[in-house]
């Protein structure tokens, strides 16, 4: 089964039974080019891609040798890139923040004022001697991908789109409202500031990500303390304002994808966040929009890439921007692996921001009004990953 270019069969366990029983659920995927027409029940056949709770893993362990039509991105555009800005222009700044540990005022300035660079012009940055270890790196990495890989029945387990459940895994958080999914899974769960009991967090990997979210506590308010000095704040100024204050850990998974033309990974978006940092393996796919043109990011062996939110870019009025990124669809023949931990509150979260007082003038009027982190949220996720900045929502 499998291989029929109009229907494929998802085989799911059913918990009801205690024998090897399965329920089929079919999807119409159309091979032939033609338009959306009334005959194509969108709703439908996303509500029994998400009842089997398989994920895409599933699909890509079922065998299917197309991509089911909710995963269609009719407009996808990947020839919107540079292959010159690509390989010679644009190089995501590197920056050594030699384990925190700073040898005197003029190296800590130093490394402030080329992460003040970094932000302004590109809004993202990798850091080495970041203070999380190489085995601890690998360990996420080992440990997201053995809870993706362990028998469905397990995964299954966590499988839910409630918002109160503290460890959610899923396929697409926004698969019921964005026009078409994405090809793949996540786990997700929030880290703090209420820290979860290992025994709530999946057995195969809870221990790493307790370890991993502490270091990357750490090194994010390190980040922090550095951002406020590059505004010219004190270097508390984020910290007390509770930017460090909750951490979101999502950690994704994206299969092999049989048709990678016709879907992505993750569609274009800027984080809600107001700080992002991300453990990515070796498999590559992250763009980064750039003047225009889609530009690749390759990782950097033990490095984690930094990058500004949306929330980050609302206080800074703009000094520092949120950029628009995307993960391209997985080509090769392994699955990718990475884990952005997003510095946001969890909700419901009441406390207001708007432009950081000390950054206006009357040359620098304040762009965007108060909201508070609940009601971002709220437009983030009604709108899902579209394409288009949530910011705008909140312009003056």
């Amino acid at each position: 089964f499998g291989h029929s270019p109009h229907f494929f069969l998802i085989l799911s366990y059913t918990k009801r039974y205690q024998s090897s029983l399965f329920c089929s659920v079919f999807f119409d995927l159309g091979r032939k080019e033609k338009k959306m027409d009334a005959t194509y029940d969108r709703t439908s056949e996303v509500k029994a891609f998400d009842e089997t709770k398989i994920g895409v893993k599933g699909l890509v362990d079922a065998g299917f040798a197309h991509i089911p039509r909710i995963f269609h991105h009719p407009h996808l555009n990947l020839t919107d890139s540079n292959p010159l800005l690509s390989s010679t222009t644009m190089v995501i700044p590197t920056i050594d923040l030699k384990g925190g540990v700073f040898e005197s005022t003029v190296t800590r300035k130093s490394v402030t004022a080329m992460i003040k660079e970094a932000v302004e012009r590109y809004g993202f940055f990798q850091v080495i001697n970041h203070g999380v270890s190489l085995d601890v790196l690998e360990k996420m990495k080992d440990g997201i991908r053995g809870f993706h890989e362990q028998d469905s029945d397990v995964r299954r387990k966590f499988y839910t789109r409630d918002v109160t459940k503290k460890v959610k895994y899923n396929s697409n958080f926004d698969l019921y409202s964005s026009p078409s999914a994405n090809w793949r899974d996540t786990l997700s769960c929030f880290m703090s500031p209420d820290v979860p009991k290992t025994e709530d967090l999946p057995e195969i990997c809870g221990e790493i990500m307790l370890e991993y979210s502490k270091r990357v506590m750490e090194l994010g308010e390190l980040i922090f303390e550095l951002l406020s000095e590059a505004l010219g704040l004190n270097p508390n100024h984020l910290k007390e304002m509770d930017c460090t204050k909750g951490l979101l850990m999502l950690s994704h998974y994206y299969p092999p994808c049989p048709e990678p033309d016709l879907t992505f990974g993750t569609s274009q978006h800027s984080d809600r966040s107001f700080l992002t940092i991300l453990l990515q393996d070796h498999i590559g796919g992250l763009q980064v929009l750039q003047d225009g043109y889609w530009v690749d990011v390759p990782p950097v062996p033990g490095a984690l890439l930094v990058n500004l939110g949306d929330l980050l870019q609302l206080i800074t009025n703009d000094k520092f921007v949120s950029v628009e990124h995307r993960v391209l669809a997985n080509k090769g023949e392994e699955p990718r692996i990475s884990v952005a931990s997003f510095f946001v509150h969890p909700l419901p979260s009441l406390r207001v921001y708007g432009p950081i007082k000390e950054l206006l003038s009357e040359q620098n009027l304040p762009k965007y009004r108060d909201t508070t982190v609940t009601e971002y949220t709220s437009h983030y996720m009604a709108r899902g990953l579209d394409g288009n900045s949530v910011l705008l929502d909140f312009k003056i």
